[in-house]
């Protein structure tokens, strides 16, 4: 694991906004297809013990991601993402919301901005979460959002190295 690449998470409750910004020792298209590729994402996206199921996913304008993060006891916590914008291998744009197992979404959500970029073999993910509400955000964060994304963005790094 190379502790040297950058990660920044802050969080700024005036805009109701996440930005995060992680490196990646792995060159852009192996990241952007761990980011778009559902048998890839469920590899990593959950922080362990949990798991990532996805029941559907079609990573177009327009199209959806439906899944669930599963607990070691069979707890599932459903989560519909509706692509909004994609420019192959540098952005992508997508509405986030929770929702119950029949598709029912749970608002208010928010809006994930995904942006890549490559410089000497390492690749850059920012993305930018504006949630609809103040409240949205704080659920978010007292739900443990920084430390769960932190744990599977640590999933993600074991995963591109294994893959590379």
């Amino acid at each position: 694991m190379n502790n040297n690449l950058l990660f920044d998470f802050t969080v700024d409750k005036s805009t109701k906004t996440v930005f995060i910004t992680r490196e990646f020792d792995a060159e852009l298209p192996l990241v952007w297809d761990a980011f778009t590729k559902k048998e890839l994402l469920d590899q990593w996206v959950a922080p362990k013990p949990w798991s990532s199921k996805t029941k559907y996913m079609n990573f177009e304008v327009g199209g959806k991601r439906f899944y669930a993060m599963v607990s070691p006891e069979g707890l599932e916590r459903w989560a519909i993402q509706e692509y909004t914008s994609i420019t192959p291998k540098t952005n992508f744009k997508m509405y986030n919301a929770f929702a119950d197992e029949n598709e029912n979404p749970q608002l208010p959500g928010s809006d994930w901005d995904y942006k890549f970029s490559e410089q000497d073999g390492k690749t850059k993910v920012s993305i930018t979460i504006y949630n609809e509400s103040l409240e949205r955000l704080e659920k978010m964060i007292e739900m443990g959002f920084k430390e769960g994304f932190t744990a599977s963005i640590d999933n993600l790094e074991n995963l591109l190295a294994t893959l590379k």
